[in-house]
Order: structure tokens, then C-alpha cells, then sequence
């Protein structure tokens, strides 16, 4: 039988430490024996082959599944979309549009399960031009490729092509180009556990220096 772990992601980590814990129970709970696995994609997972990692963060989708042979992945969206056990809190009708994360465009999976999931919650959405396997980046993958002036450029340009003042996003980096951009980003774990999204550490340079530091510890 394959093992099934749930690594929340250096940045939800950092982001909300307290919610892996709640994620890890329900999972054992509704789903099956998951352990929590703590060692950053960036890092040889050590992990037996025919392992399962349940993620969060979509870099870690990407990372886990293409540079370490025999780790499969899947994200929690999708196991919470496929079960009945998860007590959804009701958002009232709330308009949101949604950035989809460019590292999860060949995903089609994990953008039916978000909107599903959205939906499940009384929310309606108002899809922006580019969505999916078309999804522009929020901004920050330039960074430090780029001046930090035409990073924030670029958040902006994307966040303004959200129909919505509302943002469902589910990447951490997300949460804060959506904030520098003007819009209010509302992450999907945040909906589900009917909290507030907050932009904590939001300049770009600190930010990725705070991440880069928690990424060399783990």
C-alpha cells in the first residue's frame, strides 16, 4: 500500500502554521493514514517510491511530481472536492474572482476542483479573461529576474484584469501580489476555514528572503 503525506508548503507553513495540524487531522480522519512530511520540494523529499504527497501549494505540485522519480502527487483540493465529510462554511453569495496558479496550468483537475469547491461554499464567481491552462502569472515569478518597479507593474496589471474586488487565490505568493495590486485576495484554504486571508509580509524583496530562509532550514 502506497504511503500518503501532506506537506503544507514552506509558505503555508510560514503563512499559517496552525492550519496544517487541523488539515493533517481531517485528513486522517476522513481519508486515510497521511503523515506529515516537512522537507521542502527544493530538497530531495526522502520519500519511498510510490509515495503520495496531498499539497497545498501549486510549486510543490510541480516540484514534487517532475524532479523526483516515483513521487506522485495530488492536491487537497481535489481530495476535499471528491469527499461528502467536509463541513463547508456558507459565504452568502459572495462574488469572487479567481487567479489560477501558473505553476498548475496543465492541471485542468485542480481548476474544476477550486471552482467546485468555491461553489460548495455559496460563492459566485466571476471568471477574469484568463483562467486555467491561460492563466497569467500574478506578478511575482519575475522576481528577482526583473527591477522590483516592473514586478509590482506586473501585479498590477494583474490584479486589475480581475472583474472582482475579491480574489480567490490558493499559492501564498499570490496572496501578497494580489494585495500590492489593489485587490483583496481571499485564499481558498482561508474560505473553507472561514477565515480572514491576511497579506502579512508583503514586500516582494522581504518576503522572498523570509521564504528563501525557511527553505534552507527545511
Amino acid at each position: 500500500m502506497k504511503r500518503m503525506y501532506f506537506n503544507p508548503g514552506c509558505a503555508m507553513s510560514l503563512y499559517k502554521p496552525e492550519m496544517e495540524n487541523e488539515i493533517l487531522k481531517f485528513l486522517n480522519k476522513n481519508y486515510g493514514e497521511v503523515d506529515l512530511h516537512k522537507i521542502c520540494c527544493k530538497h530531495d523529499p526522502q520519500l519511498e517510491e510510490g509515495s503520495l504527497i496531498i499539497n497545498v501549494c501549486p510549486g510543490c505540485d510541480k516540484r514534487f511530481s517532475s524532479l523526483y522519480e516515483g513521487i506522485k502527487t495530488v492536491s487537497l483540493w481535489e481530495i476535499l472536492d471528491g469527499l461528502d465529510s467536509f463541513d463547508y462554511p456558507n459565504h452568502e453569495g459572495l462574488g469572487i474572482s479567481i487567479h489560477d496558479s501558473c505553476d498548475v496550468r496543465g492541471k485542468p483537475q485542480v481548476h474544476a476542483a477550486v471552482r467546485s469547491l468555491l461553489k460548495k461554499m455559496n460563492i459566485i464567481i466571476a471568471e477574469t479573461e484568463f483562467i486555467g491552462p491561460d492563466s497569467k502569472c500574478c506578478g511575482d515569478v519575475y522576481y528577482p529576474k526583473f527591477p522590483i518597479g516592473e514586478v509590482h507593474s506586473k501585479m498590477i496589471e494583474r490584479a486589475e484584469s480581475m472583474p472582482c474586488e475579491d480574489v480567490c487565490v490558493y499559492c501564498v505568493s499570490c496572496i501578497k501580489a494580489m494585495h500590492i495590486g489593489g485587490k483583496t485576495p481571499r485564499h481558498l484554504l482561508d474560505l473553507l476555514m472561514n477565515e480572514y486571508t491576511e497579506p502579512q509580509v508583503y514586500d516582494t524583496v522581504l518576503w522572498h528572503n523570509e521564504l528563501q530562509e525557511y527553505i534552507d532550514k527545511h
